[in-house]
């Protein structure tokens, strides 16, 4: 299984990883809520989409639901999207109704995936407003909880594979 390399500089995490999958699948993992919801919530979490609109200034509702029903609710802005190639866009804590949590760290993020023979190679840079801001986020998890969302994916994708 590969493993995700983290690298964090200043007020940037890069997070590369590749899969042993076509980019169009995995694509589809990163773009689909139904796919997403198998695999983007660390365990015991779970992820659950309220809604989801997969085009340029389209939104992401969705919660990280815990194993005693608490929901932790996020919302992703779309920004840019070259289809099977890259998306970007912002990532904030709010509620469920996506009023944005000024307290939390936001983030905005670009997505890359490049086809390496039948294997995707992905990078995912994500930029806080501070390096404060990206101390908290590691502090809260986002490394372990990263890496288990996409072991899973990896698991989703051989699954779909077989």
């Amino acid at each position: 299984m590969n493993k995700a390399q983290f690298t964090a500089e200043k007020n940037v995490l890069t997070v590369k990883r590749s899969f042993n999958a076509p980019v169009s699948l995995v694509w589809k993992a990163f773009t689909t809520p139904e796919l997403l919801d198998q695999w983007w919530a660390p365990e015991p979490f779970k992820s659950v989409t309220s809604s989801m609109d997969f085009k340029e200034g389209g939104k992401r509702l969705y919660a990280m639901v815990g194993p005693q029903g608490e929901n932790f609710w996020c919302l992703t802005t779309f920004k840019n999207i070259v289809t099977e190639s890259q998306f970007s866009g912002m990532d904030a804590w709010c509620d469920e109704h996506g009023t944005i949590n000024k307290e939390m760290p936001a983030s905005y993020f670009t997505n890359e995936f490049t086809a390496i023979d039948q294997s995707t190679s992905l990078v995912m840079v994500t930029e806080f407003a501070s390096e404060e801001d990206l101390k908290k986020v590691l502090e809260m998890g986002m490394e372990p909880g990263l890496t288990m969302a996409l072991d899973q994916l990896e698991s989703m994708l051989i699954n779909q594979l077989a």
